[in-house]
């Protein structure tokens, strides 16, 4: 049985660097118009995840992220939906409020007020970024928003059903990966190689995603041509990147970027979309 389709919603619920919703069309035309299991190890803001299940595009998906906090408030809105609604009807646009909410332990906190707070400060922070000092601590300053939906209901209901069923995982791109099968489809958006000193998105999540790491990362696109698994890959347009996927199926496509401290860099920029070929015999 497949699985319900949606019109408008689900969309992401929180804004995440590197976000594909501007990407959405030319990622969508690159995937499988109906796969068995959809994976995504670098879920983020989850747009091409949302726009699958819009479309009731798989029979089942495993979703993936480093970034624990991240993944329980998505495990928060699938299991605690009328909880976390709740806590987002008190939670007041106040700059008082929004310290006071930053400075909690999230990992003190039981599930529904860790989503909570994570879509709280996404919604109310400075321009909707994730980012944590050395201490492990998240500190972006309070926004200033003219008027913020922090309690989107509608959409936060939507996001909710299409998470039931979904395999939710904390954890490495290639371990959620390790099932995958002819018939499937994977969707790798890594932190990308970096086309300048200061172009590391690593720096939104605290950790750091080395050459070492993009290295593997190509590995495991290869393991994946090798068993004819249907993966799609973003990644910057770079030199760096070209060698990496070189053999693979490489094309450059205009992406908008949103989330950059300086405002002249959040035009469109060149990138990669990288595929593996499935159809073609070992």
């Amino acid at each position: 049985m497949s699985r319900p389709a949606f019109d408008e919603l689900p969309r992401p619920f929180l804004k995440w660097a590197g976000g594909k919703r501007q990407l959405l069309t030319e990622i969508r035309r690159r995937l499988p118009r109906r796969m068995a299991t959809y994976y995504e190890p670098f879920l983020g803001g989850g747009a091409v995840f949302f726009a699958l299940a819009r479309d009731g595009a798989f029979e089942r998906a495993v979703l993936a992220d480093a970034n624990r906090e991240l993944v329980e408030a998505y495990r928060g809105v699938r299991d605690h939906l009328e909880a976390v609604l709740g806590l987002l009807e008190q939670y007041p646009y106040e700059q008082d409020f929004y310290y006071e909410m930053r400075a909690r332990d999230p990992y003190a906190l039981d599930l529904p007020h860790r989503a909570a707070r994570l879509i709280y400060l996404n919604r109310t922070g400075y321009n909707g970024l994730y980012r944590l000092n050395k201490k492990g601590e998240f500190n972006v300053p309070f926004g200033r928003h003219r008027n913020p939906k922090i309690r989107d209901e509608e959409n936060l209901r939507a996001v909710s059903a299409a998470l039931q069923g979904v395999d939710l995982r904390n954890g490495d791109f290639a371990e959620a990966v390790a099932d995958a099968a002819p018939g499937d489809a994977v969707y790798f958006d890594p932190p990308y190689v970096p086309i300048s000193d200061t172009a590391y998105f690593t720096a939104y999540d605290g950790t750091t995603f080395t050459m070492e790491e993009q290295a593997r990362l190509a590995e495991v696109m290869w393991s994946l041509d090798g068993r004819r698994v249907h993966a799609l890959l973003s990644n910057s347009e770079s030199r760096e990147s070209r060698r990496l996927y070189r053999g693979l199926n490489v094309e450059r496509v205009l992406a908008s970027r949103a989330i950059n401290s300086r405002a002249d860099r959040r035009g469109p920029v060149g990138e990669l979309l990288v595929r593996t070929k499935p159809g073609r015999k070992a």
